[in-house]
């Protein structure tokens, strides 16, 4: 049966099904009513399988082919590590529960076609896999367990439930204890596990790096540059040539800095200011021209579209572009000259922008400085940084224009959440040594001021001028989101209001404004930005609800980040003039799809920076078992405490593990309340613990209560022997 053919019979057999006078049939009703001879009805299941494959018919556990919505409902399956699962089913309002023995198979990330069976209000719906249309993992990463005759792999993923059989010559000589990477050929079935087979030992589980690795290949990062793009690369120039300057606008002559990390290396930001009277500041933004070297089709801007951002992983980065291009011509780096896209501004003393010019240009930074350096210009302290006095008074002006940019932002209503993040301390080795608190300062809340009016200012301008473009957009929190963070801060006494269900960003921040400097300042910040949706990129102009922005984009980082790659080349067209109906019907075709990728990798890297992360605090605890800290409860569920450090790490504490009362969750005061003590475990509560146990394979940390308040004399005369001990850090 040829292609032609085979459409063919599928669009009849879809027009067939669709119609509403049709009756459900199994494969030998249909074959009769379509009079397909018996020995013929392998080609007719097979276009009955495309079809149900791709979402168009559905079919029954008694095996009647109908309508869809008649018969099942397709959607992606959620794994649970207790062998459960559930379905965001399309056409459904709640994800539909799939029990354990009802998941015929299903993976985490299957696309699946489901029956709903139990449909109740109030409740959620329960319902059984009866076809998985798309297996999700081809290939999962895990623990090889060796066994006399064959192996078995554990995946990292604790959704995927199901250990993968190996058989015997199929393990590449794997040991007990290596990571490895499986192909899974046989995905078997609710009463069978999968089967695969070793392609890759990525190294011991003990060795320096393995765990990172196992990341990376989980989340599909990719490593090494193909040739192809290392020899274009190899291309580019050391330096710029004298015709490479015609048309650019010469900033050379002005004052410029760059302001990033000690450790950074690709330095794609630089700014200039200076100020004319008492209220007229012009602020230059000035950009790595990448696109000037990574032109649109070639081998680099392929691999760059694919990979999408930057990686930053605990002990590496995994770049968006060679390290020739993003450490070299494309960086900022001190003393050279560089071609730029700049976005100079007019801002007047209320912090309005009131005019603005975007060029081609060329600059030459004077100073690259760091953070901390300017941080401790700017704080007053004494002596100044070796080679930061001659600058400080162009870096007190930036702070004067920062402040004001940043009270306009918030009297619009723009959240700033500015709580500590984790900066994870590393040794030679890769083995975590330390876990603190990553706080801005005054110099990186000053950076982050300036590229976030940059962005506004370009993404306004190529609004109004109906250019085709990426915006980033952030759409208003859910209301069912926003009622549950109600209910959570009113246990702390706070509230914030609401107008026809929905919360102005500015309700938010005068929360935000209200913890600040309380305990629970932490812990309500994290849980508020929880509550919100994640931002996006996309081809309308939706506008940014955490900035209270009309129009925002991406522009200040095209080293590392694909869509503002994407916008230079836009803009560059555009201020020559080539941007006619051609090439601007060549880029509304090519952005939505851009814009989907480029959401997706900085989802997948978000991912491989969160598991890294909380691997990498597993490991750090682990080796601090038995020892006692104070945290805050962060969590309250019916299975237990959740509790967070000062270091951010967070463990569970168990409900049978709190000692002296039986224990009952209250969902409504999100709260553990004891029958008999009336004792009470509340959201935001300090509380003392000691670490009992961490498994950086399940990427979980365990911990005991250290003190019982019905034992007040035990306490009182401390605990016998050394365990649990004071936290030495």
């Amino acid at each position: 049966m040829t292609q032609e053919v085979f459409d063919e019979r599928k669009k009849t057999l879809e027009a067939l099904i669709s119609d509403k006078a049709y009756v459900p049939m199994k494969l030998k009703e249909l074959a009769a009513l379509l009079d397909v001879p018996k020995n013929r009805r392998d080609e007719l299941k097979a276009v009955l399988d495309a079809l149900v494959e791709e979402g168009k018919i559905g079919i029954s556990a008694k095996g009647k082919y109908g309508r869809p919505e008649l018969l099942g409902r397709t959607g992606v399956f959620r794994g649970h590590r207790k062998g459960f699962g559930f379905v965001c089913a399309e056409g459904m309002d709640a994800d539909v529960f799939i029990p354990a023995e009802h998941t015929a198979g299903a993976m985490d990330g299957d696309r699946v076609q489901i029956l709903v069976e139990t449909e109740q209000t109030g409740r959620r719906p329960e319902g059984r896999v009866i076809r998985i249309l798309e297996h999700a993992n081809r290939t999962v990463v895990g623990s090889y367990q060796k066994r006399k005759h064959f192996g078995f792999v554990v995946p990292d993923n604790p959704r995927l439930c199901q250990d993968i059989f190996i058989p015997e010559g199929k393990d590449m000589g794997a040991v007990t204890g290596h990571k490895v990477m499986v192909r899974i050929f046989d995905f078997g079935n609710s009463s069978r596990n999968p089967e695969g087979a070793v392609t890759e030992i990525l190294g011991h589980i003990s060795d320096p790096g393995t765990d990172i690795l196992s990341v990376i290949r989980a989340c599909g990062l990719p490593e090494e540059f193909p040739e192809e793009v290392t020899r274009q690369a190899g291309q580019v120039p050391e330096r710029i040539s004298p015709q490479e300057l015609a048309g650019r606008l010469d900033l050379r002559h002005l004052p410029t800095v760059t302001i990033d990390g000690a450790d950074a290396k690709d330095l794609d930001d630089a700014v200039t200011i200076s100020k004319e009277g008492p209220d007229h500041y012009t602020l230059g933004v000035h950009i790595a021209d990448v696109s000037h070297y990574v032109k649109e089709g070639g081998p680099l801007d392929a691999e760059a579209r694919k990979r999408g951002t930057s990686v930053y992983l605990a002990d590496r980065v995994i770049p968006m572009l060679p390290r020739r291009l993003s450490n070299g011509i494309c960086s900022l780096n001190e003393g050279e000259d560089r071609l730029t896209l700049s976005c100079i501004m007019e801002i007047d003393g209320k912090g309005c922008v009131i005019g603005h010019r975007i060029a081609e240009t060329v600059i030459r930074s004077d100073r690259r400085m760091t953070y901390q350096a300017v941080n401790d210009v700017l704080t007053g302290q004494e002596p100044a940084p070796e080679g930061y006095k001659e600058f400080r008074d162009m870096l007190l002006l930036m702070q004067e224009l920062s402040g004001l940019l940043r009270e306009r932002r918030k009297a619009r209503g723009a959240i700033d959440f500015d709580f500590p993040e984790c900066k994870i301390v590393l040794d030679e080795k890769g083995r975590t040594l330390d876990i603190r608190p990553y706080e801005r300062n005054a110099a990186t809340r000053l950076i982050e001021d300036f590229m976030l009016a940059a962005n506004e200012t370009i993404a306004e301008d190529s609004f109004w001028q109906e250019l085709p473009f990426l915006y980033r957009t952030h759409d208003y929190p859910d209301p069912e989101k926003m009622k549950r963070l109600g209910i959570f801060i009113h246990n702390f006494g706070y509230s914030v209001r609401t107008q026809n269900g929905e919360v102005h960003p500015k309700e938010l921040q005068k929360l935000l404004d209200r913890i600040e400097g309380t305990p629970e300042e932490a812990l309500i910040g994290r849980l508020t930005l929880r509550s919100l949706k994640r931002a996006m990129y996309s081809t309308a102009c939706a506008g940014h609800y955490g900035l209270a922005a009309k129009y925002y984009t991406h522009f200040t980082s095209p080293i590392r980040r694909y869509p503002d790659l994407q916008i230079h080349r836009i803009l560059k067209e555009n201020l020559r003039g080539g941007l006619g109906e051609k090439r601007r019907a060549h880029y509304e075709q090519i952005l939505p799809e851009t814009a989907l990728l480029c959401t997706a990798a900085e989802r997948r890297a978000d991912e491989a920076e969160r598991e890294t992360e909380k691997m990498k605090k597993c490991e750090y605890m682990s080796r601090h078992i038995g020892e006692e800290y104070e945290g805050v409860i962060s969590g309250v569920t019916g299975w237990g405490l959740y509790v967070e450090l000062p270091n951010t790490a967070e463990g569970l504490i168990r409900i049978g593990d709190l000692r002296g009362d039986y224990f009952v969750f209250d969902e409504s005061r999100m709260e553990l309340a004891g029958e008999m003590t009336g004792r009470r475990y509340r959201l935001g509560q300090k509380l003392r613990i000691y670490v009992s146990g961490a498994d950086k394979m399940s990427r979980t940390i365990d911990f005991l209560p250290a003190e019982d308040e019905t034992e007040e004399e035990d306490e009182k005369q401390g605990r016998e022997g050394g365990w649990p001990k004071k936290a030495s850090s």
